[in-house]
């Protein structure tokens, strides 16, 4: 059983965050504390001339909405949204706060990701505590 557990949430189409919800529910102990996160990639500087004043404003406080909802379901959970590289950002955050646990959600890899990498690889590869991927 864990006590503070982080669930980095990627809102792509292929990735399905019930799975991570329900082990987070699964694996805490009572009073844990649950974080669910969404890292907000930077958008280059010349592809933000391109976007309305508002756009990542109004993005920001609809991802900021669906987090309080999915963490209004789980006890005691809290949503955050950080800006910057997914798998750095998860892994800094989770070096400054200690969770005892980072349940991921990962999609089935395909070639782009053998050459690439994924967010959950590296995650796994490189944090300090356990981490679990669900598929």
């Amino acid at each position: 059983m864990y006590h503070n557990i982080l669930v980095p949430i990627s809102f792509d189409a292929e990735r399905d965050t019930s799975g991570s919800l329900k082990l987070a529910e699964v694996l805490a102990t009572p009073g844990a504390q649950v974080t669910l996160m969404h890292v907000v990639e930077h958008i280059p500087n010349y592809a933000i001339s391109y976007m309305p004043a508002e756009y990542l404003t109004e993005a920001r406080k609809a991802i900021q909405t669906e987090l309080d909802n999915m963490a209004a379901k789980l006890p005691n959970a809290t949503g955050m949204v950080i800006e910057g590289h997914s798998g750095r950002t998860i892994l800094d955050w989770a070096e400054e706060h200690k969770p005892d646990l980072i349940i991921m959600a990962s999609h089935r890899p395909g070639m782009q990701d053998l050459l690439l990498g994924s967010t959950a690889s590296h995650v796994v590869r490189h944090a300090k505590c356990a981490v679990h991927v669900v598929r």
